[in-house]
């Protein structure tokens, strides 16, 4: 991706818009186009009132983790059509299920599909609903990742498969229990992946032929966490974090310039690791988290606190975001979204009103983007939400009922997903439709 603004465009002011100018840049991976869940979008809604916000439009889909991507005029998603087996969920319950995962791409003004690519897909996975991995667009192309390993390129104008890959079997890796779940992430030719196997836990592909270029780390599972890339002590690392240890790698070769101990609990390394200037913070469920600081000189760390039951955030589902000297999370055990201290790992308040809505619930989620000084929350409850997040604490702004949490965990529904912002608008999928509802000031 090499970290670019893709299809950046600059748009004529619309009469009636309060802003002086607007502009809308695409959302062509997991957390936008640097990974950062910053969408610098303007002539964005300042509140959202109680009529609501336009949807633009809904289509049918099946079932899915996987948020979309958008890039132009375009919307790429995954998603699975179940044809056989036991859908219910259970956090230890792996479920055999047979049917068709595949890669759709939509018109992003009407939601139409232009075309999909289909293949027939046996699971044997918990929380079986679909895939979970958002699409990584890039030039012509397409990555994408199945819940069972497949990994794909195609040409994204037409789904024609350019190459693919197929983990379970090239790699020996052996499925996690909860999916294949980590985003691949490219920069310049490199795709690089979380796979598993021995010796193959990262993997870096030649992103025109499928080549492998290089393969480096073993460890007792691959995890969940993204592929990251940094740069630090004079040059590009490439962050790792297996079920074992957070890895700091050269995206050329895959030699390991660093590796500190952060096992969580199960092979739960899932949120991304967040740097703020110097400084990197990772932590998973089992109270387990670390605050680094990266050497300005050389591609090395020094740990610089742990976290323990009375501190800190530790994160599952969604990864949290620094601001300046405080971190916002959401904790995997009570649910709720943190305000946390950043140097220290004080925790500063903690509230439920964008995760669960109410109160204590394990696992409770919503994924967090910021425009501008605000936040937009996704919440587990299919709201979306504008809110000023500060040290003080959360004030909501307004919020949305996008659509109906379709799927089941801890004996509540939810819609795990992390949503898509482009073109003024946010894009985001259940296990049944895919929505775009505008964001804009003068579409209200």
């Amino acid at each position: 991706m090499n970290l670019r603004l893709i299809g950046l465009t600059v748009l004529i002011p619309l009469v009636g818009m309060t802003s002086s100018a607007a502009f809308s840049e695409d959302w062509p991976q997991w957390r936008g186009v640097n990974r950062d869940a910053v969408w610098d979008e303007t002539g964005i809604v300042t509140e959202i009132s109680d009529s609501g916000l336009k949807v633009n439009w809904r289509t049918p889909i099946a079932g899915g983790y996987a948020g979309p991507a958008v890039v132009g005029d375009r919307v790429y998603v995954t998603d699975f059509i179940r044809e056989s087996g036991d859908p219910t969920n259970g956090p230890g319950t792996v479920n055999e299920l047979a049917g068709t995962e595949r890669v759709l791409c939509l018109d992003a003004s009407n939601g139409e599909i232009i075309w999909t690519n289909a293949r027939e897909c046996k699971y044997r996975i918990s929380y079986p609903c679909g895939p979970r991995t958002t699409p990584t667009v890039d030039g012509d192309r397409v990555v994408t990742l199945g819940a069972e390993g497949t990994l794909l390129c195609l040409n994204r104008h037409n789904g024609e498969v350019l190459w693919e890959k197929n983990f379970p079997e090239e790699y020996q890796a052996k499925t996690p229990i909860w999916g294949f779940s980590s985003h691949p992430l490219i920069d310049g030719n490199m795709v690089y992946c979380v796979v598993g196997g021995p010796g193959s836990i990262a993997v870096a592909f030649d992103l025109e032929t499928g080549e492998e270029k290089w393969r480096a780390l073993t460890a007792s599972e691959q995890g969940y966490c993204p592929p990251t890339l940094i740069e630090a002590g004079g040059r590009k690392q490439l962050l790792i974090w297996d079920a074992d240890n957070l890895n700091g790698l050269d995206p050329e070769t895959g030699e390991v310039f660093w590796s500190v101990a952060l096992k969580p609990s199960y092979g739960m390394s899932i949120m991304a690791p967040q740097v703020s200037g110097n400084l990197l913070f990772a932590s998973g469920i089992g109270d387990v988290g670390v605050l680094l600081k990266l050497n300005e000189e050389t591609p090395t760390v020094t740990e610089l606190w742990r976290g323990h039951p009375r501190n800190s955030v530790y994160c599952a589902n969604s990864t949290p975001f620094i601001d300046g000297q405080t971190l916002f999370g959401v904790d995997c055990k009570t649910g709720g979204l943190r305000g946390v201290d950043l140097e220290t790992g004080e925790r500063l308040w903690e509230t439920f009103e964008p995760t669960t809505g109410s109160h204590r619930m394990g696992h409770g989620t919503a994924f967090l983007i910021k425009n501008g000084s605000r936040y937009l929350l996704f919440s587990e409850t299919g709201d979306l939400i504008l809110a000023n997040l500060t040290r003080e604490g959360y004030e909501e702004v307004g919020r949305f009922h996008v659509l109906e949490p379709t799927g089941e965990a801890f004996g509540r529904n939810v819609v795990w997903t992390h949503p898509a912002f482009a073109n003024g608008q946010c894009y985001v999928r259940n296990d049944e439709e895919i929505v775009s509802v505008s964001l804009r000031a003068d579409e209200q």
